[in-house]
């Protein structure tokens, strides 16, 4: 669209930009309500926050060099065998760990998705391609396309479930028929459960009960989004493939996660409470958000399995960037999707965050596209 603004001259803002976007903008950071981030809105666990506090003596060892009891702890909140559990860095590392040690001579990721997937695969000097999901199909995986791809020499997929930006995801019957495919292939499948916890329900798409019977499988998860603790850096991965454990565990440098950090993941994911309210809050609110949005005439939405909504607009004088704009504006920090390859078109997503607040941005939003 000629009258629209120069697509290379905007500025590319990340969902935790949050400092350079209030310097931009001349708003104080304190006062902006983060729809870009995908955390959790209820924050910390107050009780967490207590039992942390109580434990700050524990700075004083070196953790477990194994992490044997966060493993344990680990393996009880996914219904998977220790033996199973590495922990990292946050699953940042993890991710790059598994890449690098595959070293996948060609590594297929499913897109559009989150771009440090390439990032990593770009350092190993495999060839890297990219399959994406189609809009028209609302993100939703075509198995028989999929498979003409794998058919390419490749020997690594990538795929994010639920994924981001698009929410979408596979059923666990889905995911068995990738992984089928992938064994006959002799392709190994790193799966990214980020947002696993916040979907309606987590037993129809989690690829944890699926470990045991696929020796080529990688689950990745953390703490940063459903916990709301992305500075804690914890992630951990669960793999039944023993000698590739062994080997990610020989590269990865000892003591990667520090005493706080183990101590709070073995009390985190047993916050039973924290977690049902969350579970709660982010069912009630997303499905309220999709049906104020489904009457917008200038807006699409697609079924929703995160915390966050990805919505296509149909207006032909509004791009994504002044959507952005207006609701940041107004102390409201929505993702402007444009630097997402393999998503043509004008998209914006945002997280669900509590009532007030979402009630807020739909009103933002109704502004420009009701």
């Amino acid at each position: 669209m000629s009258d629209k603004m120069n697509l290379q001259k905007r500025p590319a803002f990340h969902g935790s930009d949050i400092e350079q976007i209030a310097r931009c903008y001349g708003i104080p950071k304190e006062t902006i309500i983060r729809f870009g981030a995908n955390v959790n809105p209820l924050g910390l666990s107050a009780s967490l926050r207590e039992k942390l506090a109580a434990n700050l003596d524990v700075i004083t060892r070196y953790p477990d060099r194994d992490y044997k009891s966060l493993r344990k702890v680990i393996a009880e909140y996914c219904h998977s065998d220790m033996n199973y559990v590495v922990t990292g860095n946050g699953s940042t590392e993890l991710i790059s760990l598994l890449i690098s040690q595959r070293n996948a001579r060609h590594a297929l990721v499913i897109g559009p998705t989150y771009s440090e997937y390439e990032r990593e695969l770009s350092l190993t000097g495999g060839r890297i391609s990219n399959y994406y999901l189609k809009e028209s199909e609302d993100f939703r995986l075509d198995m028989d396309d999929l498979s003409k791809s794998l058919e390419r020499g490749v020997d690594f997929l990538i795929l994010c479930n639920p994924n981001n930006p698009t929410s979408s995801a596979l059923n666990q019957e889905e995911l068995k028929a990738v992984l089928d495919e992938c064994r006959r292939q002799n392709i190994f499948v790193m799966i990214d459960e980020t947002y696993v916890e916040f979907a309606p329900s987590i037993e129809e798409i989690t690829a944890m009960p699926l470990v045991p019977d696929y020796d080529n499988l990688m689950v990745i998860r953390g703490v940063s989004k459903f916990f709301a603790a992305p500075g804690l850096r914890l992630g951990y991965g669960i793999t039944s493939n023993q000698e590739f454990l062994t080997t990610l565990k020989k590269h990865q440098n000892p003591w990667s996660l520090n005493s706080i950090g183990a101590c709070a993941g073995e009390l985190m994911l047993q916050e039973t409470g924290y977690i049902s309210e969350t579970r709660r809050l982010i069912a009630s609110e997303r499905e309220r958000c999709l049906r104020t949005l489904k009457d917008f005439r200038y807006a699409k939405t697609y079924p929703s399995y995160g915390n966050f909504i990805l919505v296509k607009i149909r207006k032909e004088e509004l791009d994504s960037f002044m959507i952005f704009e207006h609701a940041i504006r107004q102390g409201l920090m929505i993702r402007d999707c444009s630097s997402f390859a393999g998503l043509p078109g004008e998209y914006i997503r945002f997280c669900i965050m509590k009532p007030e607040d979402n009630t807020r941005l739909l009103g933002c939003l109704g502004e420009l596209l009701a």
